[in-house]
Order: C-alpha cells, then sequence, then structure tokens
C-alpha cells in the first residue's frame, strides 16, 4: 500500500468479553453488562446476546423480552479501564503514532514502522494474536490509506476481523456503501441526507458541493470528501493533541430529587470531582456551568455563570453553582446534575496574596495528597459523609489512558 498506512483496532463487545474472560461460566452464553443503580440500562451485550436482538440502551425489561435467558452482569468499570490501559501500551510498542478514540478503540499510523515489521497486516496479525494470548480478547482491525477508511474497514468484519482497503479498493468500496457507515454520520444527517435523495457514499461523492453547503453549511465540503473516501486528518498522540477545552463530571441520580439541600450535596460531589482533576493537571477556569436533566428525562436546563477570576478549588465552583442554581426554576424533580468548569487557563495555582486565602490553599493541597495517597474522598467534606456512593460511576466517551481525561472511574 502506497502512501499512508493507517490501522483502526476496534475490540469486539469489550466491557462483555472481559467479564466472560473474568468469569469461565459467562462464555458462551448471552449476557450484558448493567450498572449498579436502579435506573441502569444495557450497557453492552455479549455477542451470543446481540444475536437475540439485546442492543446497548435497552431497558432491562426490554433486554429479557428479547433473550430470556440473558445473564446479568453489574460492570466493573476499574476492569475494563486497566484492560483497555494495558491494550493501549502493547499497541504502542509498533508506532509512536498512536491515538486512543475511545476506551476500547484506536487509530495506528504504521507507515514508518513497516520496515521494521514487514506490513501492515503483519502488524494487524501481530496485535490480535497478543491480545487474544495475554487477555483472551478478539478485535477486528482495519487498515486503509486513512482513518475515515480504516474505521469503516474494522466494522465490515466482525467479531475477530481483519479487513484492508487499499487504494485502488476505494471508489468500489464506497460505490454501494449506505452512508450511515461513515463514522460522524448520526441519525439526523442520515435523514437529512434520504431527503436529498442520497443513499450511499457513491451518491454522496457525486452530489454536488453546492448543492451540499447549501444544506450543511461549510461542512457541505467535508460530506462530500467523506462520500469519496477522502480524509486527510492525522493520527494524533496525546501528548501532541490540543489541550483540553472544559473539565466536567456529571451524574444521573439513584433517585429524583427535588429537595434543596438534597440538590447541593450533589452538586458540593461533583464539584469536588470537578475541582480535584482541574488541580491535578494545573487548570483553572473562569466559567462554571450547570446542568439540570429533570424526571421526565426529556426536559433539562443548563446555565453558565463567567467569574472575574480563575478558580480551582472545589467550595469556589460550588459556591458558583450553588448561585447559578438559585437562579433557576426547578419545576419537577431533579433526575441527573452535571457541573463543568471552563474557559480555561493550563498553569499551576499562584500564590495567593493574603494569608487567608494561603491558608486555605494550603489546606486544598493538604486534602489533595491525602486523597492521592489514599483514593478520592477518603477525606472529604463533612456533609459528603453519608452519601453511599461518591466519583464517577460510569466511563465517559471522553476517557482515555492518560492525562486529564483520565477520570478513576468506580
Amino acid at each position: 500500500m502506497d502512501g499512508r498506512v493507517i490501522l483502526h483496532m476496534d475490540m469486539n463487545a469489550f466491557f462483555a468479553s472481559v467479564e466472560q474472560q473474568a468469569n469461565p461460566e459467562l462464555r458462551g452464553k448471552p449476557i450484558a453488562v448493567v450498572g449498579s443503580g436502579a435506573r441502569s440500562v444495557i450497557t453492552t451485550a455479549s455477542y451470543e446476546a446481540r444475536r437475540l436482538g439485546v442492543k446497548t440502551g435497552m431497558a432491562i425489561w426490554e433486554a429479557r423480552r428479547c433473550c430470556p435467558q440473558l445473564t446479568l452482569v453489574v460492570g466493573d468499570n476499574r476492569k475494563y479501564t486497566s484492560t483497555s490501559r494495558r491494550i493501549m501500551e502493547m499497541m504502542g510498542e509498533y508506532t509512536p503514532a498512536l491515538e486512543v478514540f475511545s476506551i476500547d478503540e484506536a487509530f495506528l499510523d504504521v507507515t514508518h514502522s513497516l520496515n521494521l515489521f514487514g506490513s501492515a497486516e503483519r502488524i494487524a496479525c501481530l496485535i490480535k494474536a497478543r491480545i487474544l494470548h495475554t487477555f483472551g480478547l478478539t478485535c477486528s482491525i482495519g487498515i486503509a490509506p486513512n482513518k475515515l477508511l480504516a474505521k469503516m474497514a474494522s466494522d465490515m468484519k466482525k467479531p475477530d476481523g481483519l479487513t484492508v482497503i487499499q487504494p485502488g479498493e476505494i471508489t468500489r468500496t464506497m460505490e454501494r456503501l449506505p452512508v450511515a457507515e461513515l463514522c460522524g454520520i448520526g441519525r439526523s444527517m442520515e435523514r437529512n441526507l434520504l431527503l436529498m435523495g442520497i443513499r450511499t457514499c457513491g451518491e454522496l461523492g457525486r452530489c454536488d458541493e453546492e448543492r451540499l453547503t447549501r444544506r450543511f453549511g461549510i461542512v457541505g465540503k467535508r460530506l462530500k470528501e467523506m462520500g469519496q473516501g477522502i480524509d486527510d486528518s492525522p493520527v494524533i498522540p496525546q501528548e501532541e493533541q490540543e489541550e483540553v477545552k472544559s473539565v466536567g463530571h456529571s451524574m444521573t441520580l439513584a433517585r429524583d430529587i427535588l429537595q434543596r439541600q438534597d440538590i447541593l450535596k450533589f452538586l458540593l460531589q461533583l464539584s469536588e470531582m470537578v475541582g480535584r482533576r482541574a488541580r491535578r493537571y494545573g487548570v483553572s477556569g473562569r466559567t462554571v456551568h450547570l446542568y439540570v436533566r429533570f424526571a421526565d428525562f426529556y426536559s433539562s436546563v443548563g446555565r453558565q455563570e463567567t467569574l472575574p477570576g480563575y478558580i480551582s478549588r472545589s467550595e469556589d465552583i460550588y459556591r458558583a453553582a450553588v448561585a447559578i442554581l438559585d437562579t433557576l426554576e426547578l419545576p419537577q424533580a431533579v433526575r441527573l446534575l452535571g457541573v463543568r468548569l471552563t474557559n480555561l487557563r493550563h498553569q499551576g495555582e499562584q500564590l495567593p496574596l493574603f494569608e487567608d486565602e494561603r491558608r486555605r490553599s494550603r489546606m486544598v493541597r493538604a486534602m489533595d495528597e491525602v486523597n492521592d495517597r489514599f483514593g478520592d474522598f477518603t477525606l472529604t467534606f463533612g456533609s459528603l459523609l453519608t452519601s453511599r456512593e461518591k466519583g464517577s460511576q460510569v466511563i465517559s466517551p471522553a476517557w482515555r489512558p492518560q492525562g486529564i481525561r483520565n477520570v478513576d472511574v468506580r
């Protein structure tokens, strides 16, 4: 393959496969991974369950209707993040150009590794064999001249697939491929393209660019390129990626709440999570966002406040979040809360001028040192002591094995 050679690795039913490896009694059976809360839905399902109609995001009762023999397993997020971290480290042995796309997906630019390992197919086979031998897990790998096509190729054969799209095969491959198969084309975009009479990538690639631009704005040019299988975006290792623009956490509550005191407890916990992560990575911000989703699931409200100075202390974030909360009307009970810090400055905390501020900073630093050593919330605010579950319970799509996006998930 001339030019760039990109691999996309996608673990197969990652969470469910990890559970099946950890417990031999689950192997070969339809299982689904769920959260620990009463509101949990299907996080992912094994291929045995998928074949019977069980899908990610289904309510548990729906999944059981599709598959009465379904075994539910409460997810162990630390097991998944630990396994992912080791797999990503292993792939880094084949090229430094490794871009972690999610907890179970990564791009590798192996253009300059071919002399060492022979061919892209050999690298893919080595990676697949090592993952199977070390973890008992399978993955699908796509090989192509760019990221768009490599990701598409990895989706073509699952599980345990290896698909190569050679440069000379791009036009034929794209011709009849549904546009929904392209990474970045969601349901809304697919509906809009269907309204224009565009169903396949071939039709998208031949569509007049001006027509696409009139409908989708500046995205129109990019859509036409995607239809033609063109993608010049580089594989960006984490150390070269742009600095994050926000630090945030949200949580779906175990039960709907309406009492102010109950809401404040969760806001304090979220503020501590945001502040801890910001301080750990030397980030402070001027704008605090509060997001509230209500009990009917569909209604929500979000508001932000920009402060005169940069903050990273949890109590300052909490105070700003409460001030925003006091401007909101809560017409019904609260289902989900989120706190986010933006307008960031990437530099360590500056020494405060006044003794009182310096004392507060020293106290926060002491708390952080204790929690760094013994775990988050080991030393925390008194009002949080009675809270049963503290910290992140869900792996965010933005999770990464290193850096500020490396959130310790329980």
